[in-house]
Formats: structure tokens, sequence, C-alpha cells
């Protein structure tokens, strides 16, 4: 069967769709991510309501089998201005509230993040639930529209996220770091200000990224440490038609005026 991998040589699907299209697929998202954050000891996690899935200016980009029956990880992208904020800000605005005008002054000309990263055990070691899904939402957000990218990055994925162009953003926190999920983990925030151009991703990854975006849609054996992996991408998003960022912006602009900050939501990179 499809969905059972092969970890010789497995094959996967990498796609990208906007949340509100494919329910189905974000439950399974939901199941794998859940799973995962449980096994590392997170369980009192309030987004657990999952509003992102009804988010109308949330992607999500997911790895699956062939047969779309089974998720081994996946990421999002967030567009500030939709029916929630980002979630750097629900994580970080009662600890430091300059997060907030951070937010909306990038928002102004398209800003979002890259958040709930993660990938199950069985396809752990082949680079899924690190670069191939980063590179991918790095490269859908110019579909989306967006100029900039803010990410809440673990100790461990820092270095992953400036390998695609990211920085330290030290405006916010404490010199840009946050104790978060809880105390004895450190999350640190990070920003992308040339989404478009990708001048400060290192040469490997802003080459991956542009030939992501010149072919959407294409088959592609990856290899990370001598593993390699067979990625069929499907990351034109479809009915993007229906997508309107500049009304996006203006929402971003209303909720900015709006804003009440009572929760923390659990989406690192």
């Amino acid at each position: 069967m499809d969905h059972e991998l092969n970890r010789e040589r497995p094959v996967v699907r990498l796609r990208a769709f906007r949340a509100i299209d494919d329910p189905a697929a974000c439950q399974l998202f939901i199941e794998g991510h859940t799973h995962v954050l449980t096994s590392i000891g997170v369980t009192k996690v309030t987004s657990n309501k999952h509003e992102w899935t009804q988010n109308p200016a949330a992607f999500v980009i997911i790895v699956e089998s062939l047969d779309r029956k089974k998720v081994y990880g996946g990421a999002r992208v967030h567009v500030a201005g939709g029916s929630e904020p980002l979630p750097i800000e629900q994580a970080t605005a009662h600890l430091d509230p300059a997060v907030v005008d951070l937010v909306w002054r990038y928002a102004q000309t398209g800003t979002g993040e890259i958040c709930g990263l993660w990938n199950s055990r069985e396809i752990a070691g082949y680079g899924i639930g690190s670069i191939f899904l980063t590179r991918a939402a790095v490269a859908i957000s110019t579909q989306i529209g967006l100029t900039s990218l803010f990410a809440l990055c673990a100790q461990y994925t820092v270095a992953m996220a400036e390998s695609v162009g990211y920085h330290r953003e030290t405006s916010i926190g404490n010199a840009g770091t946050f104790y978060y999920p809880k105390m004895d983990l450190v999350a640190t925030s990070m920003l992308h200000e040339n989404i478009d151009t990708l001048s400060t991703a290192q040469p490997e990854d802003r080459d991956a990224i542009l030939k992501l975006r010149e072919s959407l849609n294409l088959v592609r054996a990856e290899v990370l440490r001598k593993k390699s992996i067979e990625i069929h991408y499907e990351l034109k998003i479809p009915n993007l038609d229906q997508w309107d960022l500049r009304n996006t912006i203006i929402q971003a602009n209303k909720h900015f005026l709006e804003s009440e900050w009572s929760e923390m939501k659990l989406n690192l990179l």
C-alpha cells in the first residue's frame, strides 16, 4: 500500500493548499503534530482548538503518502490579517506587546509566519521536518504575495532558519528570545525580509528555493546526509483566484486596533 513507507527508498508527496480548502488533510496534520508534541512532553496547549483550520489566511504544506491516507509531516504559513493573530503574536504578546506593532508594520506590505513545523519518527533523518519543508514554505510565500516572514524557532532550528535567509529579530523579548512554550525551553524570534530575492539565504538553499518556484509541481530525488528521498512536489496552491492579499492587509490594520491578548498558543517552527 502507498502509505506504508519504504525506509530504504521513501517516496512522498509534498503538497501546498489553503487550510479551508482541505479539512481532511488538516485533520491528519493535527493528529500527527499533536502526537509529536505529546511525545516531547508538551501537553497543555491552548492551540488544540485549531482555529487555523478555519482561517482563510492559513496555508498548509503536508508531506503525505501518494494515496493521501498518511501524513508524515507538515508546516504552515499564516498571513497577518487572517481571522486570528499570527502565532508569534499569540505566543509572545503577553510577554512583550512590542511584537504586535512589529508585525503590523511588516503587514503593510504582506507578511506572514512559518509555524507548526513537524515530522513523524518514521520519516526522521530525511530532512522532511527540517530543510525541505522550510524551503517549500519560503518558496510558496511569493505565490501568496508576501514580502517578509516571521518565525518563532526552537533552539535547534535557528541555524536552519538562518540558512534560508532569516535573521534573529532582537527588538522584542530578551534580545529576541522567550521562554516558550514552557520555562525550560527557549524560543528565538526570527524575521526574513527578502522573500523575493533571497539575498540573505545560503547559496545552496537559495538555488533550491528558486528552482521550486520555477517548477512548482515536479518530482525530485532529495539527498541529506547520504539519505535519499523522492519527493513529489505539488506547490502550486489551488484556488488562489479566491485569495485577496489586499483585503487581508486591511484586516491586519483593523485587528491592530482591536487586538486583545490573553492566551499563549504553541506554534514553533
